[in-house]
């Protein structure tokens, strides 16, 4: 769950998603830098062998037909048996007619081609394996004589393979670094810049806590419209909640005189000994409608608002409901145990926890044997209240009857009214969950479950 939430977050989906484009883009301007290297060290060499090719150049001549070079050439690598660049004559047909001294020990198989093509750059293996750059250019003119000769130049490649390395791994450092760097300066202007969300939602706790009644306007412009909607929510949920509640007070008390009269005819009735059935049937059916209305009442006035999240302390409102079922019930006696922290909270409307403990309190109370026991404890999201009775119970077969939903087992089991109907209601509006078991102390035990 955990892992799921932390995929829901905005700030993290946008450093993930830029992180990646980061990578992508480092990692295309390392192939890039390289091939750009690459490419310049490649002509750095071809220009390399290109001046050593025309130093032999100059150095040659031809003497009755035949090509002839100093004993002493002036590039004094060709003449040292260590040195790594190596020179090469070859005539038209390909065959070789001088070689420096640094490439009397070395066996390259290359056979160029007079073909006109002017000049090449190409990469070769000796029978070693070791790896050569080959420069190779055509000379048709040499002194003003006619000439037909490839000048060719080597050099091994491992050298520039060092430095070609050398360059990669600093390469690599510098852009991992840098790409460091640029995560570093992501993270840094996603947290600036969701600071203003972190606010909002700041100020959106402080509403469902009931310590701020709008949403300032101190926000980017980019959310102005969104605090205003919630804003004008929040006026119009407040005023149809006010005039919710004036209607069922409205009409609560349209009701209740009309039923008031009927109550009296029906108790004048019931003087007279040839009415006394009709008004007995009459008064039961004033109950009832009585009844209805006021758990219909009591069901439309409890529903849990929908923005403003409200969190009352039980302990209070538990110490006084029972000081009055004490009151009621004083010939029992009963002996109550309150098992809950004195600071408490519950997220639930005080009309409604006021609602839910009465009908639960007063329910085992009238049932109970001498014993009431009410336990509140923490929970995964959320906290468990039990309230527990050393009474009878509730036989295993009517127990999902007595839970369900809007069901009414007053006619059956006397005593049982409309209160957990009332209580199920409410504990539904809050998405909370209702269950009956047996009790430890050998009554009923209703268990309540609440999530923040």
């Amino acid at each position: 769950m955990r892992a799921r939430q932390r995929w829901r977050s905005l700030r993290l989906r946008l450093m993930l998603g830029t992180a990646v484009l980061a990578v992508l883009f480092m990692l295309v301007l390392l192939q890039v830098l390289q091939g750009v290297f690459s490419l310049a060290l490649d002509e750095s060499i071809e220009k390399r062998l290109a001046a050593d090719a025309a130093a032999l150049v100059s150095a040659a001549r031809i003497e009755n037909g035949r090509l002839v070079m100093p004993d002493k050439l002036p590039d004094e690598e060709f003449d040292n048996l260590d040195s790594r660049l190596l020179g090469f004559i070859y005539d038209r047909d390909g065959q070789l007619v001088w070689r420096s001294r640094s490439a009397e020990d070395e066996d390259v198989p290359y056979l160029p081609r007079y073909d006109g093509r002017g000049h090449e750059l190409l990469r070769l293996r000796d029978t070693q394996g070791q790896e050569f750059f080959v420069y190779d250019v055509e000379i048709d003119l040499l002194r003003g004589a006619s000439a037909a000769f490839s000048i060719v130049t080597m050099q091994p490649t491992r050298d520039y393979q060092m430095i070609y390395r050398g360059f990669q791994r600093q390469l690599n450092l510098w852009l991992g670094g840098a790409l460091l760097v640029l995560l570093g300066l992501l993270w840094f202007g996603l947290t600036w810049g969701f600071r203003s969300l972190r606010r909002l939602s700041d100020e959106l706790d402080e509403v469902e806590a009931g310590t701020r009644e709008h949403l300032s306007g101190e926000h980017p412009q980019e959310l102005l419209r969104l605090t205003g909607s919630l804003n004008r929510l929040l006026d119009s949920e407040r005023r149809q909640r006010e005039r919710y509640r004036d209607s069922l007070e409205d009409l609560a008390h349209s009701l209740k005189t009309p039923l008031s009269v009927l109550q009296g005819v029906g108790e004048t009735l019931a003087t007279q000994p040839e009415n006394r059935e009709q008004a007995q049937l009459m008064q039961a059916q004033i109950e009832r409608m009585s009844q209805q209305v006021g758990y219909q009442l009591q069901r439309a006035s409890l529903r849990r608002s929908g923005l403003v999240r409200h969190r009352e302390q039980v302990w209070p409102l538990l110490d006084g409901l029972c000081r009055s079922l004490d009151k009621v019930y004083r010939d029992k006696r009963v002996q109550t145990d309150l098992q809950v922290p004195e600071h408490s909270l519950v997220s639930m409307e005080r009309g409604a926890l006021m609602e839910l403990l009465g009908n639960l309190l007063e329910n085992a109370y009238r049932l109970c044997l001498g014993r009431v026991r009410v336990t509140l404890g923490p929970q995964p999201g959320g906290c468990l209240l039990s309230i527990e009775d050393d009474g009878p119970g509730v036989p295993a077969d009517q127990r999902a009857r007595v839970l369900r939903r809007g069901e009414r087992l007053d006619a059956q089991n006397p005593g049982q009214g409309i209160g957990l109907a009332v209580v199920q209601d409410i504990i539904d509006s809050y998405d909370g969950e209702l269950s009956l078991e047996d009790s430890e102390l050998g009554g009923a035990c209703f268990r309540v479950r609440l999530y923040d």
